[in-house]
């Protein structure tokens, strides 16, 4: 590709000469150091991440509180329906990160982001798609704060505290943002496998309460509707993107490619697929026991149709850790984003040379190597740079999060756009674009038919949900 040629070597050109290592020495790790120019210099970092650790990461992205809300998805569409989408969801998620981690491939190095894929593809609105998916990603990390605002006044409820303090929201979500500074802060994605593996033990609590709840024949009558295996309504296009966007977690695929130490196609797809497999049997599980439990009335919360048990107060207090845990998944991202969106800027206030999209006839049709990427090294940005955005970020999300008791509207059409933009449009338009002068290759007809259906799912749940306002619904 030329325009990343003569940029790469422009940079290589500028850059001074390394010292020489020896060729057995090892890697050098980054390193702080105390001299003012440091702060603002990039570093490098050796990638880290195994198929285990990333696919840990991607799944504790994916399963979240919506799990919740699955059982009565489910009950709008019916058993069979309702499963027949989930199945569809995770396949249609899974290749769009399958798509996104082929555009990766094109880009140089370890340096893999939806900016730099946007510079060989759309460079004129890099900027603008970096900036949709950091505003995407803020609004659910301050979602994650709400949730666990709101919960743990509950629980402490529950569980018999009468303290002032442990009744006020506020007070739980200033205790969030204080915990999380060290997770937050981290610069890779793969530091924070310790913490997404606890969180995923929420999963399998959650799990075992919903099997037990319907296989223990000595529980107490609980209320149950009628079972259907198929039902349409117009309620339909409301309750999809439930299903579509439950398995989002393509703001974290770039950074899962950029630091698994084997980054060949192997390895990549094998995270997709045992994060995707894995988030689908969970959904089915939960989503199909909830609904043979409650039928048609279960609530969109489904712990809520639960005894307040001390089995249940514990199964509250384990999603409130899981979505506690969710928040530095959705900040890194967003600090990637508004990185790339900064340097951008500044480069255009600077009057620095632009990058172009790529051209000819034959850049395009080079397949690129599924062989692990030949420079072992992630960039990370500048301390001062890191400590600044990410600083702004938690800031901003605590002060949003204690002033709004409620995001359920808000999110519900952010969700309808910017998720489906990540999930389906982007990898589709970006994928064509790369192979635009190649054959039309199934995967080529694949990948326009993703983004089209991107473009559907946006229109109509879209519609949807301004319909419900229009209603009044909400």
């Amino acid at each position: 590709m030329p325009a990343q040629g003569d940029a790469s070597a422009a940079a290589a050109a500028a850059a001074p000469a390394a010292p020489a290592q020896p060729q057995d020495a090892p890697p050098r790790p980054l390193r702080a150091s105390s001299s003012a120019a440091s702060l603002f210099d990039e570093g490098t970092e050796e990638p880290t991440g195994t198929v285990l650790t990333s696919s840990i990461n991607l799944a504790n992205t994916i399963l979240g509180s919506g799990m919740l809300s699955m059982s009565n998805a489910m009950a709008s569409l019916g058993l069979v329906f309702g499963s027949l989408v989930i199945v569809l969801s995770a396949c249609t998620s899974g290749l769009g990160l399958y798509l996104l981690s082929r555009c990766a491939r094109r880009t140089s190095g370890r340096d893999a982001s939806f900016f730099a894929v946007s510079k060989l593809t759309y460079p004129r609105a890099a900027v603008f798609f970096d900036a949709a998916i950091a505003v995407k990603c803020f609004g659910v990390s301050i979602s994650y704060l709400i949730i666990f605002g709101d919960l743990m006044p509950e629980i402490s409820d529950a569980l018999g505290i009468e303290a002032a303090l442990l009744q006020s929201r506020t007070f739980w979500i200033s205790f969030a943002i204080v915990a999380l500074a060290p997770l937050a802060f981290q610069r890779r994605l793969d530091a924070l496998k310790y913490t997404s593996f606890t969180a995923l033990l929420a999963v399998v609590y959650l799990f075992v309460v919903v099997a037990v709840f319907y296989f223990n024949p000595l529980r107490e009558p609980l209320p149950k509707g009628d079972i259907v295996l198929f039902r349409w309504s117009r309620e339909f296009f409301t309750h999809l993107p439930v299903f579509v966007f439950a398995f989002t977690c393509h703001q974290n695929i770039f950074s899962v490619y950029n630091e698994l130490r084997d980054n060949s196609s192997k390895q990549v797809n094998g995270t997709i697929a045992v994060s995707i497999g894995s988030a689908c049997g969970v959904y089915q599980w939960i989503a199909i026991l909830g609904y043979l439990t409650f039928g048609s009335k279960v609530a969109p919360n489904l712990l809520v149709m639960y005894n307040n048990s001390l089995v249940i107060t514990l199964c509250r207090l384990s999603i409130a850790v899981l979505v506690l845990f969710s928040y530095p998944l959705q900040c890194h991202p967003a600090r990637n984003c508004l990185d790339k969106v900064i340097s951008a800027v500044w480069s255009s206030w600077k009057r620095e040379p632009v990058f172009e999209a790529i051209a000819g006839d034959h850049d395009d049709d080079v397949p690129p190597s599924d062989a692990a990427t030949s420079a072992p090294v992630v960039h990370v940005m500048s301390l001062a740079k890191h400590v600044s955005i990410t600083s702004a970020l938690m800031v901003l999300s605590y002060v949003v999060a204690i002033s709004v008791t409620s995001l359920d509207l808000v999110l519900s059409f952010v969700g309808s756009t910017g998720s489906t933009c990540i999930s389906f449009i982007l990898p589709g338009v970006f994928y064509y674009r790369m192979h635009r002068n190649s054959p039309w290759t199934r995967m080529k007809i694949i990948a326009v038919a993703l983004a089209t259906y991107g473009v559907l799912v946006l229109v109509f749940c879209l519609g949807a949900n301004i319909s419900r306002v229009a209603d009044g619904d909400y």
